[in-house]
């Protein structure tokens, strides 16, 4: 930056003596604030920054040169240790802090483009903490207009799925940087709206999954797409989904999402890449709680859809006896759903055909899950006829 100065003065040689003055006091002067920021951490200089306009300059102009970036930024995520990779994080923290401050007094659009061409990897959490939401609005389309995020989602959801590497990409860098950093809701629901907002219903729950759903192998880089539909999976598998269906359940104030909305939604993901073995839908309305697990049962009871329900219903029973969850919930749900059918007669054609739907998964699984299965009804219905004796 000095010899730069000192190319200047060739050019246009110093004929008075206040000139000669002035560009000395400026020459010392960027040395000082140069040498002072070199004793000053990351944090230290955001703070410094906010101490005047002059400093806030001299600021800028310091983190825009290219062996600041150089020696700041170049920082890798791969750590063998757990302290060693929180330090990094801590790092890129107080760069977004940094950022932040010294930016203070630009407009949000200029802000953004100073940020995002000195240093892409800032927290984004600690950068935009306490804009409003039009702002956050601005930083969304930013940020997918400097990395391409619409298209390259666009890409992977109009794809056949199974697109391993594209889907990891895209999984990673929104969770990392979007979603996962926020530890309240409400941010992380506008994040993850913003990403589903643009697209069909049937891109919705194909992006849903590639975001939140279960991993056949972090190591190989895949999404456990047909996992989903061979067999049963853990309860660990179906939680990040689950979360994610929740978080969107508890936002319906937005314009054109409604609960008809989120259900549709939900029923497009149970199909992804083709229908889920029932166990899997099961949990994941177990996982997702009573509300919304009896909101999706009684839209499919008042569409006529009772061998569904019934099965269900069956799978429910069988995933609380698996995964521990008291029999008395499962008890209680099919009594809420008995009192959607307003005649004698339609609720015992409602039980009987679960009862029948007990008797034909018994015929069609295997001894391990026979014995669970058997185990499980016998619990329903001791819980069942205790509350019908009570």
């Amino acid at each position: 930056m000095v010899r730069k100065v000192h190319r200047n003065v060739r050019r246009h040689p110093l004929t008075h003596k206040s000139q000669y003055c002035t560009l000395v006091g400026s020459l010392r002067n960027m040395q000082y604030y140069e040498l002072k920021f070199l004793c000053l951490s990351v944090l230290e200089i955001s703070v410094f920054s906010m101490v005047s306009k002059e400093i806030t300059r001299h600021v800028v102009d310091y983190i825009s040169t290219l062996a600041w970036k150089n020696k700041m930024i170049v920082q890798s995520f791969h750590h063998s240790t757990f302290p060693e990779q929180s330090s990094t994080i801590e790092h890129y923290r107080n760069l977004g802090l940094l950022l932040k401050r010294c930016t203070l007094l630009l407009p949000t659009k200029e802000r953004l483009k100073f940020i995002f061409t000195n240093v892409m990897l800032v927290s984004l959490q600690t950068l935009i903490a306490g804009w409003d939401e039009l702002e956050c609005h601005r930083v969304f389309n930013f940020l997918c207009d400097v990395t391409n995020l619409l298209q390259k989602i666009e890409a992977v959801i109009t794809a056949k799925p199974g697109v391993w590497y594209q889907e990891l990409q895209l999984r990673l860098f929104c969770r990392q940087v979007l979603l996962d950093p926020w530890s309240n809701q409400p941010e992380c629901q506008f994040w993850l709206i913003q990403l589903l907002k643009p697209w069909p219903m049937v891109s919705q729950a194909h992006l849903l999954f590639i975001l939140f759903g279960p991993l056949f192998s972090l190591q190989a880089g895949t999404l456990g797409w047909q996992d989903l539909v061979d067999r049963g999976q853990p309860h660990s598998a179906l939680w990040d989904l689950a979360r994610a269906i929740l978080l969107l359940f508890g936002k319906l104030t937005v314009k054109g999402w409604t609960t008809d909305s989120m259900l549709a939604i939900l029923e497009e993901l149970i199909v992804i890449p083709q229908p889920w073995h029932v166990e899997n839908v099961a949990r994941l309305l177990v996982l997702c709680g009573s509300s919304l697990c009896y909101t999706v049962l009684v839209s499919k009871a008042l569409k006529g859809r009772l061998l569904e329900i019934s099965r269900l219903i069956v799978y429910i029973i069988l995933v609380c006896e698996k995964d521990g969850y008291h029999m008395k919930w499962a008890v209680k749900l099919v009594q809420q759903i008995c009192k959607v059918y307003s005649t004698a007669p339609e609720r015992f054609c409602f039980i009987r055909e679960v009862e029948n739907m007990f008797s034909e998964i018994t015929r069609d699984e295997t001894f391990q899950t026979l014995c669970i299965l058997l185990d499980s009804s016998a619990r329903f219905h001791t819980k069942f006829l205790h509350m019908f004796l009570k």
